[in-house]
């Protein structure tokens, strides 16, 4: 049978960008965490060199009541499931990235999302700097390394890192740096922070 007139559609690649290139020799799970409404999808979309997976949808009367909303009455829309995106921080190293779902109905969500993550940021709005406290609660039970980045939202107070320590009771050990999640060299740079983070802390459980 002769195909050469056929009218099916050629099926199309990859795009070049979203192949990975043939030096990657090691792949890491980084997951993005935070409340409601802290920036996490649009640290994955900024950051990320392939075109992001997204879960966003718009939101609906079932969460009145139930989402804490307060200080982003203007958002309409909601990650249900996760964020996805992939960043080379050289030819060797490539992480992909994974945001969570920041109400606490889809918490249920994280464990599968945590399984095999090598370490996080969380990503802290001081406007809202409760909605944190439960966020590094299960990291730490979990054993996850992490970061802080507080992302610079126009109307956001600002305080001393120091401060910041202090009222998220971390110790001197976890970094807090400050951010612009819309940014993708600022995001690029907390990524990076965690990695050093992640290099010291395996740096100290092989000296002991």
């Amino acid at each position: 049978m002769d195909y050469r007139n056929s009218d099916l559609p050629a099926v199309a690649g990859p795009r070049h960008e979203d192949i990975l290139p043939q030096s990657t020799a090691t792949a890491v799970k980084i997951v993005v965490v935070g409340g409601f409404g802290v920036g996490k999808t649009t640290m994955v979309g900024a950051v990320s060199e392939i075109r992001p997976l997204t879960t966003e949808e718009t939101m609906t009367k079932a969460g009145i009541g139930v989402d804490d909303t307060r200080g982003v009455g203007h958002k309409t829309t909601t990650t249900v499931a996760m964020d996805f995106g992939r960043i080379s921080i050289n030819d060797e190293l490539v992480l992909y990235l994974f945001g969570t779902p920041g109400q606490e109905r889809f918490w249920f969500l994280w464990r599968g999302l945590f399984e095999g993550a090598l370490g996080a940021v969380v990503l802290l709005d001081t406007r809202r700097l409760e909605i944190s406290f439960d966020v590094i609660g299960r990291l730490e039970e979990r054993g996850v390394p992490f970061v802080v980045a507080v992302n610079s939202f126009p109307d956001a107070p600002e305080h001393p890192i120091e401060e910041l320590r202090q009222a998220l009771d971390l110790p001197p050990t976890v970094p807090i740096l400050v951010c612009d999640a819309r940014r993708r060299g600022s995001a690029r740079d907390v990524l990076l922070t965690l990695m050093r983070h992640l290099h010291a802390q395996a740096a100290i459980t092989e000296a002991l």
